[in-house]
C-alpha cells in the first residue's frame, strides 16, 4: 500500500497597493533609512488603509488568487485552516467567513493562532489531515493585518511590520513529494517579550487600556532578537541532520521574514549561499503569519518539481519550528 504525502500543489498571495515607505515613516518617527535597512533588511511594507476591512479581507483575496491560478472549484475543498494573529473579532472564526466567501460549502474552517509561526503549525496540521486518507483539499491561509494592532509612534515596532495574506493548497501524493518532516516548538517563556496586554480574557479592554496604549504590540527586540537567532539556525539544523542533507541538498529556505540579520544567521548556519535564500522582506516587511506563503508566491515560477525547500520561523510566545518539503510541480 502506497503511503499518502500532503504536497502542495497551489500557491495564492495578495498584497494591498499602498506603500508605507521607510522615507514616509521617517516623517512619523525617530529613525531613518539607513537604520532599518541596517538593522531589519525592510525597505518597505503594504498597508491596508481601508478602515471597514480586516484580514479576512486579505485572506480571501489570497484564497481567490490561487483558486483562479489553479483553477480550483471551491466546492471541492474539503477544509480551510486560517493561520493569524489579527483575527477579524474574538469569538467568531476568521476562517469560517473566509471559507464562506470564497464559495468553500462542503469545507470546515478554523483559526490556528501561534504568532509568527501559525503558517508553519499549520502545514504541519494540513499535512495531518491529507494523510490520514479522508480529506483530499486543504487549503492553508496566513493572513494578517498587523497595521490594526500597530502603534504608529512606537519606532521600535512600527518600522517592522506589513500587512498581507498568503494561500497554498495542500493535496494527496504517491510519488514520495511533499511534506517530508518537521521539527516544531514552542516555550511560555517568551510570553514576556512579545505580546499584547489586553483586550484578552486575563486583561479586557477598558477605558484604562485604551488610554495606556495597551492593545497594540509590544516588543523587547534584543531578546526576541537573540532568541530567534540562536533557535531558528538549531532548528533547521536538525530537520537537515534528520535527514541527512547537506547545504547542496537544499534548493530552497524558505524563511520567515522578520529581520534580515536572523535570515542572513540561519542560511551561514545550513552553509546555504544567498541565492538558496526566499527573501522578499524588503517589499513587505514582516507579514507575520503571511510571510511564507508570500515567499512562494514570489519564487513559484522558479521551483522545480523534486525541490528541497525548508521552511523555517519563529514567533511570539515563543514559537519555532522547521519543516522539510519536496517540492511537487513545475511551474507553467
Amino acid at each position: 500500500m502506497n503511503t499518502i504525502t500532503a504536497a502542495i500543489t497551489a500557491v495564492g498571495s495578495y498584497v494591498p497597493d499602498y506603500v508605507l515607505s521607510n522615507k514616509v515613516l521617517e516623517t512619523m518617527v525617530d529613525t531613518n533609512d539607513e537604520w532599518i535597512t541596517s538593522r531589519t533588511g525592510i525597505k518597505e511594507r503594504r498597508i491596508l488603509k481601508d478602515s471597514d476591512k480586516g484580514t479576512s479581507y486579505l485572506a480571501i483575496q489570497a484564497a481567490k488568487n490561487l483558486l483562479e491560478k489553479s483553477n480550483t472549484d471551491p466546492s471541492e475543498i474539503d477544509m480551510v485552516i486560517m493561520a493569524t494573529a489579527t483575527p477579524d473579532m474574538p469569538v467568531a472564526a476568521t476562517g469560517v467567513y473566509v471559507a464562506t466567501q470564497i464559495g468553500a460549502i462542503n469545507a470546515f474552517s478554523y483559526d490556528l493562532v501561534a504568532a509568527c509561526s501559525s503558517f508553519l503549525f499549520g502545514m504541519s496540521t494540513a499535512a495531518r489531515y491529507i494523510e490520514s486518507g479522508k480529506y483530499k483539499k486543504v487549503l492553508l491561509i496566513g493572513a494578517d493585518k498587523m497595521s490594526s494592532i500597530i502603534d504608529y509612534s512606537d519606532r521600535t515596532t512600527c518600522i517592522i511590520f506589513g500587512d498581507g495574506g498568503g494561500a497554498v493548497l495542500f493535496e494527496p501524493n504517491m510519488a514520495g513529494l511533499g511534506l517530508q518532516d518537521e521539527y516544531l516548538r514552542t516555550d511560555g517563556i517568551g510570553r514576556p517579550f512579545l505580546k499584547i496586554d489586553a483586550g484578552g480574557s486575563l486583561l479586557p479592554a477598558s477605558i484604562e487600556t485604551v488610554k495606556n496604549k495597551q492593545h497594540y504590540v509590544f516588543q523587547e527586540g534584543k531578546t526576541v532578537f537573540k532568541f530567534a537567532v540562536s533557535n531558528l539556525a538549531d532548528v533547521c539544523e536538525k530537520v537537515m541532520q534528520r535527514n541527512n542533507l547537506a547545504g547542496e541538498d537544499v534548493n530552497w529556505l524558505v524563511p520567515h521574514q522578520a529581520n534580515k540579520r536572523i535570515i542572513d544567521a540561519a542560511a551561514s548556519k545550513m552553509k546555504l549561499p544567498d541565492e538558496k535564500v526566499m527573501i522578499n522582506i524588503h517589499k513587505y516587511g514582516n507579514t507575520t503569519s503571511a510571510t511564507l506563503p508570500l515567499c512562494l508566491a514570489d519564487y513559484e515560477t522558479q521551483l522545480k518539481k523534486g525541490d528541497n525547500l525548508i521552511f523555517a520561523s519563529f514567533g511570539g510566545g515563543f514559537t519555532w519550528g522547521a519543516l522539510y518539503l519536496k517540492w511537487a510541480y513545475d511551474s507553467k
